[in-house]
C-alpha cells in the first residue's frame, strides 16, 4: 500500500450536502485503498457554535469555526468544500483562491453568470485545484451512458431529453428564505428549479452531449406570494416552481428539459434519455443501477430494450465495491467524486467539472432564465468541449 499523503479539509456548512460530501471523505480510502491521499477532517465551519460543534462531534472533525475567514487563513488547512447556500460561493471561493488552497464547491457554482465568472477567472489565476459537486456524474450507470456515447455505439445522436421532478413546494403556506427554506428565496438562491434541479440536467447532458447552443424556455411561479421566514412579511416570490425548455446542441441534436417542484407524487425523479441512429439508451434515478440499452441493429426477433444491471466489477467504479448483483446508492456518487479529486491531485489532471465547466453550466442556466423572461430564443455562448 502506497505511503499516503494527508489531504486536511476544511469544510464551510453542515447542512444536507455537508452530510454528503463528508461521508464521501470519511469513506473513500475504505474503498478506494490505493490512492495516494488521504482526506483529514480538519475543520468545519458554520455560525451557530452549537450546531457545528454538534456536527463535529458527530462526524468526527478535528475542530470547529464560526467565520469562514478564519477557517480559509488557517495554514493547517489544503483544501476548503463550500457547502453553504448559493448567496456565499463566490465570496467564499475567490477568498480560497486568493490564499492558494484547493476548492470544491456545491452545485450551482453560483447565483448568476457574473458571479461564475469572477470565480472561475479566480481558480485560473491563482491556478488551484478545484471542482464543482455535479454529483450524478459519477453514478456507475451515468458513467457507462458517457462511455456508450464517446464509443459511438448510438450512432448519429437526434434527440436528448431529461426532467427532474419534485413536490415539495406545493403548499402556499410554505415561506421562503432562512435556514432550511433559503432555496426558496432567489436573493440567497439566485433562481429555482433552473439553478437547483435542471442545473443537474444541464451539467450531465453538456458532459454526455456536448454544447448546448441556444435556448427557448418557459417559466414559471405558482405562488406570487410567500411569507419571508426572517422578516416575517409577506413578499414577492423571484424563483421560478417550474421550466420548459427546448434547445439545440452543437451536434445538431435536439434537447427537451422539463423541471418542477410541482409534479405531486415525485419527491426526485431525475432521468434522461438519448436517442441515436443506430440505439438509445436512457436512465432514471429511481433505480440507478440500471441503464435501459435499445439497438436497432439487433436481429429482429429479439430486438427491444434491454436493462443493463450496472453491478459487475468491469464496469465503472464498481470493482471497488460488492460482488455482482449488489448495488450502490446516490452516496457512493459522492464517495467517487473525492476519489477522482484524489487522483487528479496524483495525475496532474483537472477533475471535471471544474469551475471553468461549472461557469459553463451557469451560462445556460441564465440564457433559460432570460429566454422565459423574454419570450425568445437566446444563445448560450457555451464553449464546451467534449
Amino acid at each position: 500500500m502506497k505511503n499516503k499523503k494527508d489531504l486536511r479539509i476544511g469544510l464551510v456548512g453542515t447542512g444536507f450536502m455537508g452530510r454528503t460530501h463528508t461521508n464521501g471523505y470519511k469513506r473513500v480510502s475504505d474503498f478506494f485503498p490505493d490512492l495516494g491521499y488521504h482526506p483529514v477532517l480538519k475543520a468545519v465551519c458554520s455560525r451557530n457554535k452549537d450546531k457545528v460543534q454538534a456536527f463535529a462531534d458527530q462526524w468526527g472533525y478535528e475542530s470547529i469555526e464560526t467565520d469562514w475567514k478564519a477557517l480559509v487563513a488557517r495554514n493547517d488547512i489544503d483544501a476548503i468544500d463550500i457547502c453553504t447556500p448559493n448567496d456565499s460561493h463566490a465570496e467564499i471561493a475567490i477568498a480560497v483562491a486568493k490564499a492558494g488552497k484547493m476548492v470544491l464547491c456545491e452545485k450551482p457554482l453560483a447565483r448568476n453568470v457574473a458571479e461564475a465568472k469572477q470565480m472561475a477567472d479566480a481558480i485560473e489565476k491563482a491556478k488551484v485545484k478545484n471542482t464543482v459537486w455535479y454529483n450524478y456524474r459519477r453514478l456507475p450507470a451515468v458513467t457507462l451512458a458517457k462511455q456508450i456515447v464517446a464509443s459511438g455505439k448510438l450512432g448519429k445522436i437526434y434527440h436528448y431529453r431529461a426532467n427532474f421532478l419534485q413536490d415539495w413546494t406545493i403548499n402556499a403556506e410554505l415561506p421562503q428564505g432562512g435556514a432550511g427554506l433559503w432555496r426558496m428565496d432567489s436573493d440567497v438562491a439566485g433562481s429555482g428549479v433552473t439553478g437547483d434541479l435542471l442545473a443537474h440536467c444541464i451539467d450531465t447532458a453538456m458532459w454526455l452531449n456536448g454544447a448546448i447552443t441556444d435556448v427557448s424556455a418557459v417559466t414559471e411561479t405558482f405562488v406570487k406570494e410567500r411569507m419571508h421566514a426572517l422578516t416575517g412579511k409577506v413578499q414577492k416570490v423571484g424563483i421560478d416552481d417550474a421550466c420548459i425548455f427546448h434547445c439545440h446542441f452543437e451536434n445538431g441534436s435536439l434537447g427537451l428539459f422539463e423541471s418542477t417542484r410541482y409534479a405531486r407524487g415525485h419527491k426526485a425523479l431525475y432521468t434522461f434519455e438519448i436517442n441515436g441512429a443506430n440505439a438509445s439508451i436512457r436512465w432514471d434515478l429511481h433505480d440507478l443501477n440500471r441503464l435501459e440499452y435499445f439497438d436497432h441493429r439487433d436481429e429482429s426477433i429479439v430486438r427491444g430494450w434491454r436493462s443493463v444491471h450496472v453491478t459487475d466489477g468491469d464496469q465503472p467504479y464498481m470493482d471497488k465495491w460488492w460482488v455482482p448483483g449488489l448495488g450502490i446508492g446516490y452516496e457512493h456518487s459522492f464517495v467517487h467524486q473525492v476519489a477522482d479529486f484524489l487522483k487528479s491531485l496524483e495525475t496532474g489532471e483537472t477533475c471535471a467539472p471544474t469551475f471553468k465547466d461549472a461557469y459553463e453550466t451557469q451560462k445556460v442556466c441564465e440564457a433559460v432564465i432570460d429566454s422565459a423572461n423574454t419570450k425568445s430564443w437566446k444563445d448560450t455562448g457555451v464553449e464546451w468541449k467534449l
